[in-house]
Protein backbone atom coordinates (compact mmCIF):
# COMPACT_ATOMS: atom_id res chain seq x y z
CA UNK A 1 0.00 0.00 0.00
CA UNK A 2 2.66 2.35 0.89
CA UNK A 3 4.63 1.70 -2.70
CA UNK A 4 1.40 2.34 -4.21
CA UNK A 5 1.10 5.41 -2.69
CA UNK A 6 4.53 6.17 -3.23
CA UNK A 7 3.44 5.65 -6.75
CA UNK A 8 0.48 7.87 -6.85
CA UNK A 9 2.47 10.84 -5.93
CA UNK A 10 5.35 10.59 -8.14
CA UNK A 11 3.23 10.66 -11.33
CA UNK A 12 1.00 13.63 -9.56
CA UNK A 13 4.05 15.25 -9.36
CA UNK A 14 5.24 14.71 -12.95
CA UNK A 15 1.72 15.88 -14.71
CA UNK A 16 1.45 19.02 -16.56
CA UNK A 17 5.36 19.73 -17.76
CA UNK A 18 4.54 21.84 -20.69
CA UNK A 19 3.07 24.95 -18.87
CA UNK A 20 5.50 27.15 -18.12
CA UNK A 21 6.01 29.72 -15.37
CA UNK A 22 5.09 32.65 -17.45
CA UNK A 23 1.44 30.89 -18.75
CA UNK A 24 0.40 31.63 -14.94
CA UNK A 25 2.31 34.28 -13.60
CA UNK A 26 -0.11 36.71 -13.65
CA UNK A 27 -2.16 34.46 -11.51
CA UNK A 28 1.07 33.79 -9.09
CA UNK A 29 1.91 37.94 -9.46
CA UNK A 30 -1.71 38.85 -7.34
CA UNK A 31 -0.22 36.24 -4.09
CA UNK A 32 -1.56 38.67 -1.08
CA UNK A 33 1.39 39.56 1.26
CA UNK A 34 -0.82 38.89 3.89
CA UNK A 35 -1.32 35.07 2.40
CA UNK A 36 2.46 35.06 3.87
CA UNK A 37 1.84 36.63 6.67
CA UNK A 38 -0.77 33.89 7.82
CA UNK A 39 1.09 31.54 7.66
CA UNK A 40 4.09 32.95 9.43
CA UNK A 41 1.04 33.39 12.28
CA UNK A 42 0.03 30.04 12.10
CA UNK A 43 3.64 28.64 12.01
CA UNK A 44 4.71 30.71 14.97
CA UNK A 45 1.52 29.64 17.29
CA UNK A 46 1.80 25.83 16.40
CA UNK A 47 5.76 26.18 17.05
CA UNK A 48 4.96 28.03 20.25
CA UNK A 49 2.44 25.58 21.37
CA UNK A 50 4.31 22.53 20.76
CA UNK A 51 7.42 23.59 22.32
CA UNK A 52 5.69 24.30 25.35
CA UNK A 53 3.56 20.91 25.33
CA UNK A 54 6.73 19.34 25.03
CA UNK A 55 8.42 21.04 27.71
CA UNK A 56 5.60 20.48 29.86
CA UNK A 57 5.00 16.65 29.38
CA UNK A 58 9.40 15.95 29.76
CA UNK A 59 9.37 17.84 32.93
CA UNK A 60 6.34 15.98 34.21
CA UNK A 61 7.58 12.60 32.95
CA UNK A 62 11.02 13.48 34.91
CA UNK A 63 9.14 14.15 38.10
CA UNK A 64 7.17 11.07 37.70
CA UNK A 65 10.33 8.73 37.23
CA UNK A 66 11.97 10.84 40.35
CA UNK A 67 8.99 9.68 42.28
CA UNK A 68 9.02 5.72 40.50
CA UNK A 69 12.63 5.96 41.92
CA UNK A 70 11.85 6.33 45.10
CA UNK A 71 8.83 4.03 45.41
CA UNK A 72 11.20 1.46 44.19
CA UNK A 73 14.10 2.41 46.50
CA UNK A 74 12.00 1.59 49.61
CA UNK A 75 12.58 -2.15 48.70
CA UNK A 76 15.26 -2.07 46.29
CA UNK A 77 17.70 0.67 46.59
CA UNK A 78 20.58 -0.69 44.62
CA UNK A 79 18.24 -1.30 41.88
CA UNK A 80 16.47 1.95 41.86
CA UNK A 81 19.91 3.63 41.37
CA UNK A 82 21.19 1.66 38.60
CA UNK A 83 17.29 1.94 36.94
CA UNK A 84 17.33 5.39 36.77
CA UNK A 85 21.21 6.24 37.08
CA UNK A 86 21.15 9.92 34.90
CA UNK A 87 17.45 10.35 34.33
CA UNK A 88 17.32 13.65 35.05
CA UNK A 89 20.63 14.67 32.88
CA UNK A 90 18.48 12.43 30.00
CA UNK A 91 15.78 14.35 30.20
CA UNK A 92 17.68 17.42 30.61
CA UNK A 93 19.44 16.45 27.69
CA UNK A 94 16.36 15.66 25.65
CA UNK A 95 14.61 18.78 26.37
CA UNK A 96 18.02 20.89 25.89
CA UNK A 97 17.93 19.47 22.07
CA UNK A 98 14.09 19.98 21.20
CA UNK A 99 15.01 23.79 22.48
CA UNK A 100 17.57 24.07 19.99
CA UNK A 101 15.80 21.71 17.28
CA UNK A 102 15.88 24.79 14.42
CA UNK A 103 15.96 24.38 10.40
CA UNK A 104 18.57 24.35 8.05
CA UNK A 105 17.10 25.91 5.24
CA UNK A 106 17.82 21.92 3.89
CA UNK A 107 14.65 20.07 3.16
CA UNK A 108 13.97 17.55 6.73
CA UNK A 109 14.10 14.22 5.96
CA UNK A 110 10.38 12.38 6.58
CA UNK A 111 10.36 10.91 10.20
CA UNK A 112 7.37 9.04 11.70
CA UNK A 113 3.81 10.39 9.32
CA UNK A 114 4.76 11.92 6.45
CA UNK A 115 2.75 15.49 6.12
CA UNK A 116 1.78 16.36 3.08
CA UNK A 117 0.72 19.53 3.28
CA UNK A 118 3.45 20.34 5.46
CA UNK A 119 6.06 19.32 2.67
CA UNK A 120 3.92 21.15 0.20
CA UNK A 121 3.84 24.20 1.61
CA UNK A 122 7.32 24.35 2.94
CA UNK A 123 8.61 23.60 0.08
CA UNK A 124 6.43 26.52 -2.05
CA UNK A 125 7.79 28.65 0.21
CA UNK A 126 11.41 27.96 -0.93
CA UNK A 127 10.81 27.85 -4.30
CA UNK A 128 8.83 31.28 -4.18
CA UNK A 129 11.96 32.20 -1.94
CA UNK A 130 14.24 31.17 -5.43
CA UNK A 131 12.05 32.96 -7.60
CA UNK A 132 10.97 36.42 -6.59
CA UNK A 133 9.72 37.77 -9.47
CA UNK A 134 6.63 35.87 -8.94
CA UNK A 135 6.01 38.28 -6.12
CA UNK A 136 4.10 41.63 -6.57
CA UNK A 137 5.81 43.81 -4.44
CA UNK A 138 9.82 42.45 -4.36
CA UNK A 139 10.61 44.20 -0.67
CA UNK A 140 7.55 43.98 1.19
CA UNK A 141 6.19 39.98 0.23
CA UNK A 142 10.34 39.05 0.02
CA UNK A 143 10.49 40.05 3.55
CA UNK A 144 7.21 38.71 4.64
CA UNK A 145 8.12 35.28 2.23
CA UNK A 146 11.59 35.04 4.16
CA UNK A 147 9.70 35.23 8.06
CA UNK A 148 7.29 32.80 6.63
CA UNK A 149 9.76 30.54 5.34
CA UNK A 150 11.65 30.49 8.26
CA UNK A 151 8.77 29.43 10.68
CA UNK A 152 7.60 26.64 8.66
CA UNK A 153 11.18 25.23 8.50
CA UNK A 154 11.15 25.51 12.17
CA UNK A 155 7.92 24.16 12.67
CA UNK A 156 8.82 21.35 10.58
CA UNK A 157 12.01 20.72 13.13
CA UNK A 158 10.24 20.93 16.06
CA UNK A 159 7.69 18.32 14.40
CA UNK A 160 10.28 16.17 14.01
CA UNK A 161 12.03 16.64 17.22
CA UNK A 162 8.72 15.98 18.71
CA UNK A 163 9.35 12.38 17.10
CA UNK A 164 11.94 11.77 18.71
CA UNK A 165 10.77 12.87 22.04
CA UNK A 166 8.04 10.23 21.71
CA UNK A 167 10.96 7.71 20.79
CA UNK A 168 12.85 8.41 23.67
CA UNK A 169 10.31 8.49 26.49
CA UNK A 170 9.19 5.13 24.86
CA UNK A 171 12.86 4.19 25.25
CA UNK A 172 12.44 4.95 28.68
CA UNK A 173 9.15 3.19 29.93
CA UNK A 174 10.56 0.03 27.75
CA UNK A 175 13.34 -0.23 30.10
CA UNK A 176 11.60 0.68 33.09
CA UNK A 177 8.78 -2.27 32.14
CA UNK A 178 11.92 -4.76 31.27
CA UNK A 179 12.58 -4.53 35.13
CA UNK A 180 9.30 -4.58 36.35
CA UNK A 181 8.30 -7.41 34.94
CA UNK A 182 10.85 -9.15 36.66
CA UNK A 183 9.23 -8.97 39.91
CA UNK A 184 7.32 -11.22 41.46
CA UNK A 185 5.03 -8.61 43.59
CA UNK A 186 5.06 -4.55 42.93
CA UNK A 187 5.97 -2.38 45.99
CA UNK A 188 2.53 -0.32 47.19
CA UNK A 189 2.21 2.92 44.60
CA UNK A 190 4.57 1.42 42.05
CA UNK A 191 1.75 0.49 39.92
CA UNK A 192 -0.24 3.83 39.92
CA UNK A 193 3.01 5.89 39.34
CA UNK A 194 3.71 3.32 36.27
CA UNK A 195 0.61 3.55 34.78
CA UNK A 196 0.47 7.35 35.59
CA UNK A 197 3.94 7.14 33.52
CA UNK A 198 1.88 5.37 30.49
CA UNK A 199 -1.22 7.57 30.52
CA UNK A 200 0.72 10.80 30.04
CA UNK A 201 3.11 9.09 27.21
CA UNK A 202 -0.37 8.32 25.22
CA UNK A 203 -1.45 12.23 26.13
CA UNK A 204 1.75 13.86 24.92
CA UNK A 205 1.20 11.75 21.17
CA UNK A 206 -2.26 12.66 20.96
CA UNK A 207 -1.72 16.52 21.47
CA UNK A 208 1.18 16.04 18.68
CA UNK A 209 -1.31 14.22 16.58
CA UNK A 210 -3.84 17.33 17.08
CA UNK A 211 -0.80 20.00 15.99
CA UNK A 212 -0.37 17.96 13.04
CA UNK A 213 -3.86 17.66 12.29
CA UNK A 214 -4.09 21.39 12.26
CA UNK A 215 -0.83 22.03 10.00
CA UNK A 216 -2.59 20.02 7.67
CA UNK A 217 -5.99 21.66 7.60
CA UNK A 218 -4.96 24.72 4.92
CA UNK A 219 -7.52 27.14 4.53
CA UNK A 220 -8.96 28.47 1.37
CA UNK A 221 -6.29 31.12 0.23
CA UNK A 222 -3.61 28.65 1.10
CA UNK A 223 -5.49 26.24 -1.22
CA UNK A 224 -5.36 28.74 -3.86
CA UNK A 225 -1.95 29.45 -3.49
CA UNK A 226 -0.58 25.91 -4.07
CA UNK A 227 -3.40 25.43 -6.46
CA UNK A 228 -1.69 28.03 -8.69
CA UNK A 229 1.80 27.08 -8.25
CA UNK A 230 0.91 23.11 -9.08
CA UNK A 231 -0.05 24.69 -12.58
CA UNK A 232 3.79 25.31 -13.37
CA UNK A 233 6.33 23.10 -14.62
CA UNK A 234 8.92 24.94 -12.68
CA UNK A 235 7.35 24.54 -9.41
CA UNK A 236 6.56 20.54 -10.74
CA UNK A 237 10.26 20.34 -10.86
CA UNK A 238 11.59 21.57 -8.04
CA UNK A 239 8.76 19.46 -5.78
CA UNK A 240 10.42 16.56 -7.24
CA UNK A 241 14.05 17.19 -6.28
CA UNK A 242 13.31 19.38 -3.31
CA UNK A 243 10.42 18.21 -1.02
CA UNK A 244 10.21 15.30 1.57
CA UNK A 245 8.82 13.03 -0.59
CA UNK A 246 11.40 13.29 -3.38
CA UNK A 247 14.51 12.54 -0.54
CA UNK A 248 12.93 9.54 0.16
CA UNK A 249 14.83 7.07 -3.34
CA UNK A 250 17.79 9.74 -2.72
CA UNK A 251 18.94 11.98 -5.77
CA UNK A 252 16.25 13.27 -7.80
CA UNK A 253 16.00 13.36 -11.39
CA UNK A 254 14.36 12.01 -14.28
CA UNK A 255 13.41 8.23 -15.61
CA UNK A 256 16.44 7.70 -17.12
CA UNK A 257 18.56 8.76 -14.24
CA UNK A 258 19.23 5.89 -12.51
CA UNK A 259 19.20 7.59 -9.00
CA UNK A 260 15.65 9.29 -9.71
CA UNK A 261 12.46 8.10 -7.91
CA UNK A 262 11.17 7.34 -10.88
CA UNK A 263 14.05 4.30 -12.05
CA UNK A 264 13.73 3.48 -8.22
CA UNK A 265 10.43 3.00 -8.98
CA UNK A 266 10.76 1.29 -11.99
CA UNK A 267 13.17 -1.32 -10.71
CA UNK A 268 10.24 -2.32 -8.26
CA UNK A 269 8.90 -6.08 -8.54
CA UNK A 270 4.85 -5.26 -10.04
CA UNK A 271 2.51 -7.57 -8.83
CA UNK A 272 1.87 -9.57 -11.29
CA UNK A 273 5.32 -10.32 -11.17
CA UNK A 274 4.98 -11.49 -7.95
CA UNK A 275 2.02 -13.19 -8.21
CA UNK A 276 3.78 -15.45 -11.07
CA UNK A 277 6.65 -15.86 -8.58
CA UNK A 278 4.42 -17.07 -6.01
CA UNK A 279 2.41 -19.58 -8.33
CA UNK A 280 5.24 -20.89 -9.02
CA UNK A 281 6.64 -21.97 -5.74
CA UNK A 282 3.18 -23.27 -5.03
CA UNK A 283 2.35 -24.98 -8.22
CA UNK A 284 4.14 -28.33 -6.92
CA UNK A 285 1.78 -28.70 -4.23
CA UNK A 286 -1.12 -28.91 -6.82
CA UNK A 287 -4.72 -27.82 -5.73
CA UNK A 288 -3.87 -28.94 -1.79
CA UNK A 289 -1.17 -26.15 -2.50
CA UNK A 290 -3.56 -23.63 -3.15
CA UNK A 291 -6.04 -24.39 -0.37
CA UNK A 292 -3.26 -24.05 1.68
CA UNK A 293 -2.36 -20.68 1.12
CA UNK A 294 -5.47 -19.36 1.15
CA UNK A 295 -6.15 -20.97 4.41
CA UNK A 296 -2.59 -19.31 6.01
CA UNK A 297 -3.71 -15.64 4.27
CA UNK A 298 -6.84 -15.95 5.50
CA UNK A 299 -6.04 -17.04 8.91
CA UNK A 300 -3.32 -14.36 8.71
CA UNK A 301 -6.17 -11.62 7.73
CA UNK A 302 -8.15 -12.73 11.21
CA UNK A 303 -5.23 -12.20 13.00
CA UNK A 304 -4.64 -9.15 11.72
CA UNK A 305 -8.09 -7.58 12.25
CA UNK A 306 -8.03 -8.83 15.58
CA UNK A 307 -4.91 -6.93 15.90
CA UNK A 308 -6.30 -3.66 14.41
CA UNK A 309 -9.16 -3.67 16.87
CA UNK A 310 -7.43 -3.92 19.80
CA UNK A 311 -5.29 -1.06 19.12
CA UNK A 312 -8.14 0.96 18.20
CA UNK A 313 -9.82 0.42 21.08
CA UNK A 314 -6.09 1.00 22.76
CA UNK A 315 -5.86 4.38 20.73
CA UNK A 316 -3.06 5.68 18.72
CA UNK A 317 -0.77 6.68 21.70
CA UNK A 318 0.69 3.46 22.20
CA UNK A 319 1.40 3.86 26.03
CA UNK A 320 -1.72 2.51 27.60
CA UNK A 321 -1.34 -1.23 25.89
CA UNK A 322 -0.22 -2.32 29.06
CA UNK A 323 -2.81 -0.90 31.04
CA UNK A 324 -6.26 -2.25 29.47
CA UNK A 325 -8.07 -0.31 32.37
CA UNK A 326 -6.73 3.33 31.15
CA UNK A 327 -9.66 5.14 29.55
CA UNK A 328 -8.56 8.17 28.07
CA UNK A 329 -10.30 11.45 27.94
CA UNK A 330 -10.42 12.92 24.70
CA UNK A 331 -10.79 16.99 26.47
CA UNK A 332 -7.30 16.54 28.13
CA UNK A 333 -5.01 17.61 25.28
CA UNK A 334 -7.07 20.42 24.59
CA UNK A 335 -7.03 23.90 25.74
CA UNK A 336 -8.88 25.64 28.41
CA UNK A 337 -11.28 27.16 26.14
CA UNK A 338 -11.59 24.63 23.41
CA UNK A 339 -13.12 22.54 26.74
CA UNK A 340 -15.85 25.23 26.98
CA UNK A 341 -19.44 24.22 25.62
CA UNK A 342 -22.27 27.05 25.50
CA UNK A 343 -26.18 26.49 26.36
CA UNK A 344 -29.08 27.93 26.53
CA UNK A 345 -32.69 26.57 28.07
CA UNK A 346 -36.58 27.63 28.95
CA UNK A 347 -38.29 26.62 31.61
CA UNK A 348 -42.59 27.92 32.42
CA UNK A 349 -43.42 27.94 35.70
CA UNK A 350 -46.72 29.33 38.42
CA UNK A 351 -45.30 32.15 40.96
CA UNK A 352 -47.08 33.44 43.81
CA UNK A 353 -47.66 36.74 42.71
CA UNK A 354 -49.84 39.00 40.83
CA UNK A 355 -48.67 37.18 37.31
CA UNK A 356 -48.61 33.43 37.88
CA UNK A 357 -47.06 32.41 34.22
CA UNK A 358 -43.21 32.75 34.24
CA UNK A 359 -40.48 31.70 31.57
CA UNK A 360 -37.08 31.74 32.49
CA UNK A 361 -34.65 32.09 29.83
CA UNK A 362 -31.16 31.20 31.00
CA UNK A 363 -27.88 31.16 29.83
CA UNK A 364 -24.83 28.57 30.43
CA UNK A 365 -21.05 28.19 30.21
CA UNK A 366 -19.64 25.00 30.84
CA UNK A 367 -16.47 23.07 30.89
CA UNK A 368 -16.26 19.60 29.90
CA UNK A 369 -14.11 17.11 32.35
CA UNK A 370 -14.25 14.66 29.75
CA UNK A 371 -16.50 13.96 26.71
CA UNK A 372 -19.87 12.94 28.58
CA UNK A 373 -19.51 15.22 32.20
CA UNK A 374 -19.25 18.77 32.57
CA UNK A 375 -19.58 21.83 35.45
CA UNK A 376 -21.01 25.20 34.84
CA UNK A 377 -22.31 27.99 35.82
CA UNK A 378 -25.35 30.19 34.04
CA UNK A 379 -27.68 33.40 34.25
CA UNK A 380 -31.73 33.26 33.44
CA UNK A 381 -33.84 35.91 33.25
CA UNK A 382 -37.68 35.73 34.49
CA UNK A 383 -40.45 37.14 32.00
CA UNK A 384 -43.73 37.27 33.36
CA UNK A 385 -46.29 36.87 30.37
CA UNK A 386 -49.91 37.97 32.55
CA UNK A 387 -52.68 36.66 34.72
CA UNK A 388 -54.64 35.09 31.86
CA UNK A 389 -55.33 35.20 27.94
CA UNK A 390 -57.62 38.19 29.09
CA UNK A 391 -54.51 39.85 30.55
CA UNK A 392 -51.12 39.61 29.04
CA UNK A 393 -48.15 41.98 29.97
CA UNK A 394 -44.69 41.42 30.08
CA UNK A 395 -43.37 42.08 33.02
CA UNK A 396 -39.86 41.91 34.70
CA UNK A 397 -40.29 38.90 36.98
CA UNK A 398 -36.95 38.14 38.97
CA UNK A 399 -33.48 36.79 37.59
CA UNK A 400 -31.50 33.77 38.62
CA UNK A 401 -27.74 32.65 39.45
CA UNK A 402 -27.21 28.96 38.54
CA UNK A 403 -24.88 26.22 39.08
CA UNK A 404 -25.10 22.56 37.90
CA UNK A 405 -22.79 19.37 36.90
CA UNK A 406 -23.94 16.88 34.81
CA UNK A 407 -22.75 13.31 34.92
CA UNK A 408 -23.44 10.61 32.44
CA UNK A 409 -25.19 7.39 33.54
CA UNK A 410 -25.57 5.91 30.51
CA UNK A 411 -26.34 6.55 26.50
CA UNK A 412 -28.14 9.52 26.14
CA UNK A 413 -28.71 10.12 30.12
CA UNK A 414 -27.24 11.99 32.74
CA UNK A 415 -27.72 12.40 36.25
CA UNK A 416 -28.03 16.66 37.25
CA UNK A 417 -27.30 18.58 39.94
CA UNK A 418 -27.35 22.19 40.47
CA UNK A 419 -27.27 24.81 43.05
CA UNK A 420 -28.95 27.97 42.60
CA UNK A 421 -29.98 31.42 43.70
CA UNK A 422 -33.47 33.15 42.56
CA UNK A 423 -34.75 36.54 42.77
CA UNK A 424 -38.74 36.29 42.06
CA UNK A 425 -40.04 39.32 42.72
CA UNK A 426 -41.46 41.57 40.19
CA UNK A 427 -38.94 44.25 39.60
CA UNK A 428 -38.69 47.63 37.61
CA UNK A 429 -34.86 48.62 38.93
CA UNK A 430 -31.47 47.30 38.92
CA UNK A 431 -31.12 48.10 43.03
CA UNK A 432 -34.42 46.25 43.51
CA UNK A 433 -31.55 43.05 43.19
CA UNK A 434 -28.99 44.55 45.96
CA UNK A 435 -31.41 42.91 48.56
CA UNK A 436 -30.49 39.85 49.07
CA UNK A 437 -32.89 39.26 52.01
CA UNK A 438 -35.27 38.56 48.73
CA UNK A 439 -33.24 36.06 46.57
CA UNK A 440 -34.09 32.29 47.68
CA UNK A 441 -32.20 29.20 46.94
CA UNK A 442 -32.88 25.76 45.44
CA UNK A 443 -31.39 22.42 45.19
CA UNK A 444 -32.04 20.53 42.30
CA UNK A 445 -31.35 16.87 41.19
CA UNK A 446 -32.58 14.98 38.35
CA UNK A 447 -32.12 13.72 34.56
CA UNK A 448 -31.43 14.86 31.42
CA UNK A 449 -31.61 13.32 28.19
CA UNK A 450 -29.86 14.62 25.51
CA UNK A 451 -30.73 14.28 21.70
CA UNK A 452 -27.69 15.06 19.36
CA UNK A 453 -28.59 17.61 16.60
CA UNK A 454 -26.51 17.98 13.39
CA UNK A 455 -27.20 21.59 12.83
CA UNK A 456 -23.98 24.05 12.09
CA UNK A 457 -25.18 26.32 15.46
CA UNK A 458 -27.19 23.76 17.49
CA UNK A 459 -25.27 20.74 18.21
CA UNK A 460 -27.89 18.97 20.89
CA UNK A 461 -31.33 19.11 22.44
CA UNK A 462 -31.65 18.31 26.15
CA UNK A 463 -34.68 17.68 28.39
CA UNK A 464 -34.16 17.99 31.65
CA UNK A 465 -36.85 16.90 34.89
CA UNK A 466 -35.42 18.24 38.33
CA UNK A 467 -36.19 18.38 41.80
CA UNK A 468 -35.72 21.15 43.95
CA UNK A 469 -35.47 19.63 47.55
CA UNK A 470 -35.61 22.98 49.19
CA UNK A 471 -38.79 23.99 47.85
CA UNK A 472 -40.11 22.90 50.39
CA UNK A 473 -38.47 25.34 53.14
CA UNK A 474 -39.49 28.39 51.02
CA UNK A 475 -42.25 30.82 52.12
CA UNK A 476 -44.40 30.93 50.45
CA UNK A 477 -43.35 27.47 49.05
CA UNK A 478 -42.29 27.18 45.39
CA UNK A 479 -42.25 24.85 42.74
CA UNK A 480 -40.80 21.45 43.78
CA UNK A 481 -40.70 19.33 40.37
CA UNK A 482 -38.95 21.49 37.45
CA UNK A 483 -38.82 20.78 33.52
CA UNK A 484 -36.40 22.21 31.32
CA UNK A 485 -36.19 22.28 27.91
CA UNK A 486 -32.22 23.53 26.43
CA UNK A 487 -29.69 23.28 23.72
CA UNK A 488 -26.59 23.28 23.48
CA UNK A 489 -24.02 25.41 20.95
Amino acid sequence: MTIALLCVLATTYSVSYAQSVDSVANKVLNFPSKLFGRIRSQAASLNQQLTRQTEKYLEKMARQEARLKKQLGKTDSTAAARLFTNSDQQYAAMLQKFRNDTATGKPIAITGTYQPYADSLGTALRFLQQNPQLLSTAGKDAAQLQNASTQMQQLQAKMQGSEEVQAFIQQRKALINQYLGQLTQLPAGLNNEYQALNANMYYYAQQVQQYKDMLNNPDAMEKKALSLLSQTAAFQNFMKTNSQLAGIFGLPGNASNPGSPQAALARLATRDQLQQVIQGKIAPGGSAGMSALNANVASAQSQLSALRDKLAQYGTGGGNIESPNFQPNDQKTKSFWGRLEYGANLQTSRTNYDFPAVTDFALTIGYKLNKNNSLGIGASYKMGWGSGINHIALTSQGVGLRSYLNMHIKGTWSATGGFEYNYETPFNAIKQLYDLDWWTKSGLIGITKTIPARGRIIKKTTLQLLWDFLSYQQVPKTQPILFRLGYGF
